[in-house]
């Protein structure tokens, strides 16, 4: 089984439920509130090992609960977690979420442990650098510790898979070199490359980030399925599964999971596209973050009832 490595965060979730988004200047009732292990990093890994994924978590925590909680998830999942490093001085990460009553999310973020995540720590770990076939990132953690490890990751002839989450203000052009998949959103995808309503655009907003370096490019698009642009088939869309969404958090990080876990069985970027399209519409069904996401066998059941082709 081909070794996977998550490079990233690792967030405590506070999720408030309300029936509509605040804006600016407006106070709102909120009637419950969760905790749960989250982190774009870490839900990644969680859905990694859920599905059956020989995985590893680098990254960073605080000397606290909020900790403890997170590798109590991880473990549980069956993730490898020898390399999430603890930080003295610092707090886990912790990420403050709203979800509406249509099931869509804001999220804010407050680093703690993420933003001291080094280039040391790579240098630390170099050897699970080197073992693993496939290293995921995203961005909630330091930038140049990204394009510092995965420049070694590249070098080293790796699979890198990005998902720009967050997009950086100053989005460092070099990072583009060292990718082989990009998975942004929709609306990552027009801060990346400046265009207006780039879901319009699509094939003029992917072409951009092709001429930037990157190999393959997969943009999610939520209820609309997936647009995928592989260097060797070409572009073309994948319809999304149809469901009732109620918690959209761990959508994103659990199609990147499948993705990744689809392609190191050898699958091609779209049977892996068309597999992840499952996995995350099983998510977005259930409330949560780590706790919203399947494993393997519920993935089949759910593949086999609904008669799908992969």
């Amino acid at each position: 089984m081909k070794k996977i490595l998550v490079i990233g965060s690792l967030n405590l979730d506070m999720t408030v439920q309300v029936d509509h988004t605040p804006v600016v200047g407006e106070t709102i009732l909120s009637n419950k509130m969760e905790m749960n292990a989250g982190g774009k990093g870490a839900n990644q890994a969680c859905a990694l090992g859920k599905l059956g994924a020989d995985v590893k978590m680098l990254g960073a925590v605080g000397r606290d609960m909020y900790a403890d909680i997170q590798m109590e998830s991880l473990n549980d999942a069956g993730v490898d977690t020898s390399r999430v490093i603890v930080k003295d001085d610092v707090s886990t990460g912790i990420a403050l979420i709203t979800v509406n009553s249509e099931g869509d999310n804001s999220i804010i973020v407050v680093s703690g442990a993420n933003a001291v995540l080094s280039k040391q720590d790579i240098d630390d770990n170099l050897d699970v650098i080197k073992e693993s076939d496939i290293v995921i990132f995203q961005l909630e953690v330091p930038l140049e510790t990204v394009c510092y490890a995965a420049e070694i990751a590249k070098k080293l002839g790796k699979m890198v898979i990005l998902d720009p989450a967050p997009v950086p203000k100053d989005f460092p052009e070099e990072l583009y070199h060292y990718v082989d998949i990009l998975k942004p959103n929709e609306t990552e995808l027009g801060m990346l490359t400046g265009i207006e309503s780039p879901e319009e655009h699509l094939e003029e907003a992917v072409e951009c980030l092709k001429k930037k370096g990157v190999k393959d490019v997969m943009v999610t698009l939520g209820e609309k399925g997936v647009y995928l642009d592989d260097k060797t088939t070409g572009a073309e869309r994948i319809p999304a599964v149809k469901v009732k969404a109620v918690d959209t958090t761990a959508a994103g990080d659990s199609f990147t999971a499948a993705l990744a876990i689809m392609l190191a069985e050898g699958k091609s970027l779209r049977e892996a596209a068309v597999f992840a399209n499952y996995v995350s519409a099983i998510v977005v069904t259930r409330k949560g973050a780590q706790s919203s996401i399947p494993t393997l066998e519920e993935v089949t059941r759910y593949i086999e009832r609904n008669k799908a082709v992969i």
